[in-house]
């Protein structure tokens, strides 16, 4: 097949899964062409059959902000006439679906035909999409999509109660890692830069936005620190970093803290961690717990959104209610106190991701369902 991916090309889940997903395809023998407007941050080097396609922007004086959805409309039109591609492949709603639909409107009128296959991950339903100002136009592209997927039952039963869409016409394919990628014991670790004194590294990875809930990362920490000897190694960037800081020093845990900023390779530091913590408001799947959990470290995290597909209570950690820091720093310490402990849980992290959650698993799901969705616009 021919494959068009859309996706937004920073840091993030949404980006993350789509990329890989593409080069995976591509591996499989498919050609996958990126439309974005810059190179998706984990195409970072040549892989035979992808292909990436800038969108163009011009800025004109009429334009305070250039419209970049009708820019992007153009683009999926152009690589999807010149690559012939069979059908487009676009993740999170907001733009990318209603572009696409704009896009299958002008090769109609061409007489060729672009089916569209949308997968939902997470805020563009359960926060921009549900704006008022947003909710509208997000109904009505999820709705042309000839295919839909979403990440988590969570998100699929959120997609049906806010925007009308029968649960049938949602399948739910979720996000996945490569094992070969994420794995315990990997080499550099940086163990020693991030612990030089040997302390337990208690980690977590997020774009520090409220709904992550930085204040209670930094605040199981303290109640961890009372009792195990601990590092917190903070990665990632984002509004709630200063407060992250500010809290930290009021406790006078801040010279425990390491705040790293964003880093590419994830998977080395992971394979450094001896826990996780992620006390999110909510999580349409929870990529960071998944990706951690394949380098064989126990998570602690809230009991909210999608986290429970992935997380499973006593096996590979624990789920606590939302805000519960106190909880969470009482499972922090029940699991990094004890070892025995703790290398089940590992043992068992690592083997529930590799056989729910891996590339050989998930990526034929998406294949089988563009042959559905191909066979249903050529009937």
């Amino acid at each position: 097949m021919k494959i068009g991916i859309t996706c937004y090309p920073t840091y993030g889940g949404s980006g993350a899964v789509a990329t890989e997903l593409g080069l995976s395809l591509a591996e499989r023998g498919h050609e996958v062409h990126f439309v974005s407007y810059a190179l998706p941050f984990r195409l970072d080097r040549f892989h035979e059959r992808v292909f990436f396609h800038e969108v163009e922007m011009e800025h004109y004086p009429l334009f305070e902000h250039p419209p970049y959805s009708l820019a992007l409309a153009v683009a999926i039109h152009g690589v999807a006439r010149d690559a012939e591609l069979d059908l487009m492949h676009v993740h999170y709603a907001i733009p990318h679906a209603t572009s696409a639909w704009v896009a299958r409107t002008m090769l109609a009128e061409e007489g060729r035909d672009l089916p569209i296959v949308t997968t939902l991950h997470g805020t563009d339903i359960t926060l921009v999409g549900i704006h008022p100002s947003f909710q509208p136009i997000t109904r009505f592209s999820i709705r042309q999509s000839q295919g839909l997927t979403a990440v988590s039952d969570y998100l699929a039963g959120e997609t049906e109660d806010d925007f009308g869409v029968p649960r049938s016409g949602i399948e739910v394919i979720p996000n996945f890692i490569d094992p070969e990628t994420y794995y315990p014991g990997r080499e550099p670790c940086h163990r020693e830069t991030l612990a030089p004194g040997g302390e337990k590294i208690v980690m977590h990875v997020s774009n520090f936005r409220a709904v992550k809930r930085i204040p209670d990362v930094v605040m199981t920490f303290a109640g961890i620190l009372h009792e195990v000897d601990a590092r917190l190694v903070l990665v990632g960037d984002g509004p709630e970093r200063p407060r992250a800081r500010e809290i930290a020093e009021r406790l006078g845990i801040a010279d425990s803290i390491v705040f790293l900023g964003k880093h590419a390779a994830i998977e080395e530091l992971l394979a450094c961690a001896d826990l996780f913590l992620l006390p999110s408001e909510s999580e349409s799947f929870g990529l960071a717990a998944l990706e951690a959990m394949a380098c064989g470290v126990p998570v602690v995290t809230s009991d909210a959104g999608g986290l429970p597909e992935v997380v499973v209570e006593g096996e590979v950690g624990h789920l606590l209610p939302v805000g519960d820091f106190e909880g969470m720093a009482e499972a922090g310490v029940s699991i990094l106190a004890d070892d025995q402990r703790h290398a089940r849980l590992s043992s068992a992290a690592r083997a529930l991701a590799v056989e729910r959650f891996s590339t050989e698993r998930v990526v034929p799901m998406y294949e089988a369902h563009y042959r559905r969705v191909l066979a249903a616009s050529s009937a």
